[in-house]
């Protein structure tokens, strides 16, 4: 990465973490109902039989919800764990109790009594980020965790954010992988079709 788009990266990062720290708990609420009913009504949702997502923390777009959901209704949940040289690994889990708090304050699964997620599953994957462009491109915390894990992965790939954390176009090295769709409270899009519902 070259260290002008690295300034630029970490310029959208502060302002992004800014406008989404500054939604309303309330309105926070309705947007993370919106997406998550979106999420679930995807085709790619519905047919996929392992669901790979981060746990929301803070003021990030809601999983939980979507965790919560797609355990009682047959899927298997698999959760990342990061490792050393920015590695990420996706271990199930079967309830929100199989998580603990990492030294960097996230929800990850407790791995020795969890299994490791197969890679060759049928899987969907959701990405979180600070923000996305139209294109489907990601800014996230820095880490390169998610690119590294995506470079491999074979299943779609949905990102989610909030309205006001999407924007035109975002500074994109060669490293960085978009998602295949983008959601939020008010639509989706089909990056690869370029599709807006």
């Amino acid at each position: 990465m070259t260290e002008d788009i690295k300034i630029q990266k970490n310029l959208f990062r502060e302002k992004y973490k800014k406008i989404r720290s500054e939604i309303p708990k309330d309105q926070k609420a309705l947007f993370d109902k919106a997406i998550f009913e979106r999420v679930i009504s995807l085709p790619q949702y519905k047919n996929c039989q392992y669901l790979f997502t981060y746990v929301s923390i803070e003021s990030e777009a809601d999983t939980l919800q979507l965790i919560k959901y797609s355990l009682s209704n047959g899927k298997k949940v698999a959760v990342p764990k990061c490792g050393s040289n920015h590695g990420m690994d996706f271990y199930i889990i079967n309830s929100l109790d199989d998580l603990e708090k990492s030294s960097f304050g996230l929800l990850e699964p407790k791995t020795d009594i969890c299994m490791k997620a197969p890679n060759d599953c049928n899987a969907l994957c959701i990405v979180p980020a600070v923000c996305f462009d139209v294109k489907g491109c990601r800014i996230g915390y820095g880490g390169g965790y998610y690119d590294r894990f995506l470079s491999g992965f074979l299943g779609d790939t949905v990102g989610i954010c909030y309205h006001n954390c999407l924007c035109g176009e975002l500074p994109k090295d060669i490293y960085d992988i978009s998602v295949n769709i983008l959601v939020t409270e008010n639509a989706f899009h089909d990056i690869k079709r370029s599709d807006k519902i």
